[in-house]
């Protein structure tokens, strides 16, 4: 394997901690966050003296963000589930590819759920967009997240790509430590999960086998996460509408509001859906444009388990129906949780002001994609 340095992009290690965290819990701004999520000072005060405590990345995980997010999945959710862990061999490195929902939870949770199955966390794939401040940088390479470089030239960002693919091929198959990176670059803002074919070529960067072996050696299994209320629902419709009919381009401060409402805001049912390793066995391709078509057919693998695995809430049913204008999945849902939904829209056309006659089409589409897209995959009554 090719000899890069990955100091830059790389998380933090164990002999670090004890540093990082010094410098993070006397960040003025992170002592802010705190005061947000914990409201009074006596409380943030012992939350930092465990953290200066803290020594090591596992007991990081296990006492300080396990509490963390087992408080925010008890505040803000109705519960989190998941299916197809038990299936997974606990011993073998995986490359975890999901869709993108939430910018903190999607990783943050599915490093819970490993954690609560005695299984090793995995490193988290972030973009450098997201770090906008210090103690941002501190916080998430203490949780194992490395760096993938945005905005870059052509050229950059072909050098940082292949330092990444690199990064994690040697992450799986030398130290057998598995890794979670989005289907796509950005969340999705209109429920229509999609793996992005650059992300499946970034990875055969690294590969110095034929298309089949690099791909199998990573051990790709696809993960269905999802969140019966959008807790960024109606700022990603208003963002995406943003985009189409204006050309604005997001600020970063908006970034650190989306992950504030992505963690606070009420998410309802959350579920993880864990699918089986996939298996590539493809003719070797003959050329540039016959391997692209593989890089396709290897995405579209990866979504028809997403979309197979993807729970679908009494909510995607209803959007289905009123997009539809049909009753096709009326014995799914209750009459109160359709007057529930309905509240929702008439919320969303309050909240995006724009001067747009299809805000109620596009809202309703973020939460029925989900089932339009299980249905061209399965059978589904």
């Amino acid at each position: 394997m090719a000899e890069f340095n990955f100091d830059d992009i790389r998380p933090y290690n164990d002999k670090e901690v004890k540093g990082k965290i010094k410098l993070l819990v006397r960040d003025p701004v992170f002592d802010k966050v705190l005061m947000h999520i914990f409201k009074i000072r006596p409380k943030v005060e012992i939350i930092k003296l465990q953290l200066r405590m803290v020594r090591n990345i596992k007991q990081l995980q296990g006492t300080f963000l396990y509490d963390i997010l087992h408080t925010i999945i008890n505040t803000t959710s109705d519960g989190l589930t998941y299916t197809g862990l038990d299936k997974l061999d606990k011993k073998k490195a995986c490359l975890f590819i999901s869709n993108h929902r939430d910018i903190i939870l999607d990783s943050a949770l599915i490093n819970y759920l490993m954690f609560e199955n005695n299984m090793n966390t995995t490193r988290i794939a972030i973009g450098n967009n997201l770090l906008l401040y210090k103690w941002i940088e501190h916080a998430v390479k203490l949780n194992q997240a490395f760096v993938v470089k945005r905005n870059l030239t052509p050229r950059e960002l072909l050098e940082s790509s292949a330092k990444v693919s690199h990064y994690i091929r040697k992450t799986i198959t030398e130290e057998n430590i598995s890794v979670w990176i989005a289907q796509r670059e950005g969340r999705t803002k209109d429920g229509f999960d999609k793996t992005q074919a650059s992300v499946l070529k970034m990875l055969n960067m690294s590969n110095t086998k034929g298309f089949n072996e690099g791909f199998n050696e990573l051990c790709i299994v696809p993960v269905s996460i999802s969140y019966e209320i959008e807790p960024c629902g109606l700022s990603k419709l208003k963002e995406l509408i943003k985009k189409q009919h204006y050309g604005q381009i997001k600020p970063n401060k908006d970034d650190l509001k989306s992950m504030s409402m992505g963690i606070f805001n009420p998410k309802g049912r959350m579920r993880f859906s864990f699918g089986s390793p996939v298996e590539i066995n493809f003719e070797e391709a003959k050329n540039g444009e016959h391997k692209n078509k593989m890089i396709e057919e290897v995405a579209s693998v990866i979504d028809k388990q997403i979309y197979s695995n993807y729970k679908l809430w009494p909510n995607n049913f209803i959007a289905y129906d009123l997009l539809m204008q049909k009753n096709r999945f009326k014995h799914r849902y209750t009459e109160e949780e359709k007057k529930h939904f309905e509240m929702m829209l008439e919320q969303a056309l309050v909240f995006i002001d724009f001067p747009i006659i299809d805000i109620s089409e596009r809202f309703l589409k973020m939460y029925a994609n989900p089932v339009i897209n299980k249905l061209e995959v399965s059978k589904y009554k």
